[in-house]
């Protein structure tokens, strides 16, 4: 609809010029969080590698200070009866169990990533023909085999459903961006260390709805657990008082107002989604119910 309005020469253009720059935009985002994750990770990693002498050596310390129970310890290990023959062939029996169930799942895992990838290729191309000939799709598939009536009904929702799941895709990353944001510039103001590589974790992750950003919030407890365990507990203290001003506040009315569905309806579809699909239902129950919302308007309106 903005590329060249009042070309019509360019009409035929239009619509694939659009989906390249939408291609395009979307790999450049991708492309742009890795630039900062990889970066960010290495040197996470980096850092965590120079700090392990020093954990070990405060290991040291902490078994040093408990030695003098050792002995005691030991007397009581002593007074114990231990089949130690038993347990060495068990323990044979367990690493060999483990390990062809490793080879097994290994093998599964990688069969796995190459059907994915391979689904996930297969797919785009098949959403890029139908985004090019969705009108010629919906004439074939609605108008050839249902009354017009019928037709017109069905396309005016599928076009509801359209505009509610883009904007509930459109408030969903707006609301990953502010609370990436946010943790960005409280860590900053706090002194916490990787504060640009776990807001953009946090920002990728949160694309999942309400629980997402606990993911981010456990890779960086876990980078910053070596470095300092305190600094780790404050970190999730932050992430808590964070996350509660996002959940409650910020994103059913963000995502709320995206798809026109009411706050309370937003964490009732959450909830409920949640529970019967998982990740998956949190992902499609807030739109599908914006969609029964808006109908349902429509028809008590009209009644």
């Amino acid at each position: 609809r903005c590329l060249f309005p009042h070309a019509k020469k360019a009409n035929k253009l239009r619509r694939p010029l659009a989906l390249l720059l939408t291609v395009a935009a979307v790999s450049a985002v991708l492309a742009l969080a890795g630039m900062v994750i990889v970066p960010g990770v290495r040197d996470a990693v980096t850092s965590i590698a120079a700090q392990v002498p020093e954990a070990f050596e405060r290991l040291q310390e902490s078994a040093a200070r408990f030695q003098e129970y050792l002995p005691l310890l030991a007397n009581q290990i002593e007074g114990l009866s231990i089949d130690w023959a038993s347990l060495s062939q068990k323990a044979v029996g367990l690493v060999q169990n483990w390990g062809k169930g490793l080879l097994i799942s290994g093998g599964g895992l990688v069969s796995g990533i190459v059907s994915g990838v391979t689904t996930f290729f297969i797919g785009l191309i098949f959403s890029l023909y139908i985004l090019l000939q969705k009108e010629k799709l919906a004439r074939q598939l609605c108008y050839a085999f249902l009354p017009e009536a019928a037709a017109d009904q069905l396309l005016n929702i599928l076009r509801l459903s359209e505009r509610t799941f883009s904007s509930f895709l459109s408030g969903q990353c707006l609301e990953a961006v502010i609370l990436g944001t946010m943790f960005f510039v409280s860590m900053t103001l706090l002194h916490f260390p990787y504060a640009l590589l776990v807001g953009v974790l946090i920002a990728l992750t949160a694309l999942i709805p309400i629980v997402g950003a606990f993911i981010g919030c456990a890779v960086g407890a876990l980078l910053m657990l070596v470095n300092d365990p305190w600094q780790a507990l404050w970190f999730i203290v932050l992430f808590l008082v964070l996350q509660q001003i996002e959940g409650n506040l910020i994103y059913p009315h963000v995502v709320g107002s995206s798809v026109g569905l009411p706050s309370i309806w937003v964490l009732a579809a959450v909830t409920v989604g949640g529970s019967l699909m998982g990740i998956l239902g949190m992902l499609v129950f807030i739109p599908l119910c914006s969609v029964l919302y808006a109908l349902l308007r429509q028809l008590t309106v009209h009644r």
